[in-house]
C-alpha cells in the first residue's frame, strides 16, 4: 500500500453524509475547504416538538439565505452537481427523528414540500414509530412506524436508521421498498458503543441497496484510549470487507464549535444526558479531547481522502465512499 498521502481529486462530490455544526458563515468556508461539495444537516433539533423544529428550520434557512453566494439549499442530484460545480456548499435538510410530526404522518407532505430529504424515525428515545436505541426493550417498528415506511417510500424521502433500536432499524429495512441508510454508524464488531451497530443491521441496510456511514464521532470508534482517523480507516476497511465498497459512505457527525464547555458536559460531556454511550469512555475523554485526532475540523475532510488513497483504495473506490455511494442512493429515492 502507498505511504505517501498524496493529494487525491475527487471525480464525484463529497457528500458528508450528517453534519450537525452551527451554521456560521465560517464554518461553510472551513467545510469548502475540507473538499466538502454537500452534507446532510440536522436542521432540527432531536426530539423536539412541532413549533420547536419549525424555528429551528427557519433559522437554519435564513443562515443559508444570508449566505448565498457560498452555500445553498439542495434537493436532487442535480442540484448537488449543480452547486458543486460552482464551487458552493449543498445543504440537504435533514432530520434526527420523527417526534415532531408521529402526531399526524401526513405533515411529512409538508417537509417534502419545505425540501426536507433525509428523516430518521426516531432518535435514542422510544416514539409513537419505534423504539431509538436507547429504548429498551427493543419491541420494533410499529403500526404507525409503517405507515411512516410506506409515506417516506411514497414521498420520495429518505429513510435513516441512525440511533435507532437495532430491531427497530431491521423492520424499517426490511419494510421499505426504496434504499435506506445508516448516516452515522459504525460497526459494533470494532468499537463496543451502544451508538453503534451489528453486522445483522448492517447487511439489512446494504441489502436494500443503501449505505452505511462511517463517522469520527469519538464515542463510536475507541473507548480506552483518544481515536485518530486511523480507527476511521480501520471502520472502513471492515465495512467493505462486510458490505462491499458500493454501500460505505462517509458521515462525519461533527458539531464543530456547537458548545461552550459547560453546554458539551451537560450534552454530550461523559456526565450529559446520555451516560450510556459517552460516560463509558476512558478519563481522556474531556472537552479539549472531544474531536478524533486528525479530525478536528470540517477543513480536515482532506485528510480522510488522501489517507483513503494512501491505503491502497483506487480513486474510484475513494469516490464512492466519499460522496458517490451517497449519491446513488439519494438518485435512487429523489430522481435525478
Amino acid at each position: 500500500m502507498a505511504t505517501d498521502l498524496a493529494r487525491h481529486s475527487s471525480a464525484e462530490p463529497v457528500i458528508d453524509g450528517l453534519n450537525c455544526a452551527v451554521l456560521t458563515r465560517e464554518q461553510f468556508l472551513r467545510t469548502i475547504e475540507g473538499r466538502v461539495s454537500a452534507l446532510n444537516l440536522t436542521s432540527v433539533r432531536p426530539p423536539s416538538d412541532l413549533a420547536t423544529s419549525m424555528s429551528d428550520l427557519a433559522k437554519a434557512l435564513a443562515i443559508i439565505a444570508e449566505n448565498s453566494d457560498i452555500v445553498s439549499v439542495v434537493t436532487s442530484v442535480r442540484e448537488i452537481r449543480e452547486t458543486a460545480a460552482a464551487g458552493k456548499l449543498g445543504i440537504i435538510l435533514g432530520t434526527q427523528g420523527s417526534t415532531f410530526l408521529e402526531h399526524d404522518l401526513q405533515l411529512l407532505r409538508v417537509m417534502q414540500r419545505a425540501g426536507i430529504r433525509i428523516l430518521q424515525p426516531t432518535y435514542m428515545e422510544q416514539n409513537a414509530l419505534g423504539s431509538g436505541v436507547l429504548a429498551l426493550p427493543d419491541k420494533g417498528l410499529t403500526d404507525k412506524g409503517h405507515e411512516w415506511v410506506a409515506l417516506m417510500n411514497e414521498l420520495g424521502l429518505l429513510i435513516d436508521l441512525s440511533h435507532v433500536g437495532y430491531q427497530t432499524a431491521i423492520d424499517a429495512a426490511k419494510a421499505s421498498k426504496r434504499p435506506v441508510i445508516c448516516s452515522h454508524s459504525n460497526a459494533r464488531a470494532l468499537c463496543n458503543s451502544l451508538r453503534n451497530i451489528p453486522d445483522e443491521e448492517i447487511r439489512a441496510v446494504a441489502e436494500t441497496g443503501g449505505t452505511v456511514g462511517v463517522t469520527l464521532w469519538p464515542p463510536m470508534l475507541r473507548h480506552e484510549t483518544r481515536p485518530t482517523i486511523e480507527d476511521f480507516f480501520a471502520q472502513i476497511d471492515y465495512m467493505v470487507n462486510l458490505i462491499g465498497i458500493d454501500h460505505v459512505a462517509f458521515g462525519s457527525d461533527l458539531s464543530e464549535q456547537s458548545k461552550t464547555e459547560a453546554q458539551w458536559q451537560s450534552s454530550f460531556g461523559p456526565k450529559g444526558i446520555y451516560p450510556e454511550v459517552t460516560g463509558v469512555l476512558g478519563d481522556w475523554f474531556i472537552f479539549t479531547q472531544r474531536f478524533t485526532v486528525g479530525f478536528e475540523s470540517m477543513a480536515h475532510t482532506g485528510r480522510l481522502i488522501d489517507g483513503l488513497a494512501a491505503r491502497g483504495y483506487s480513486a474510484a473506490d475513494v469516490d464512492k465512499i466519499m460522496g458517490g455511494n451517497l449519491l446513488r442512493v439519494y438518485q435512487d429515492i429523489w430522481g435525478e
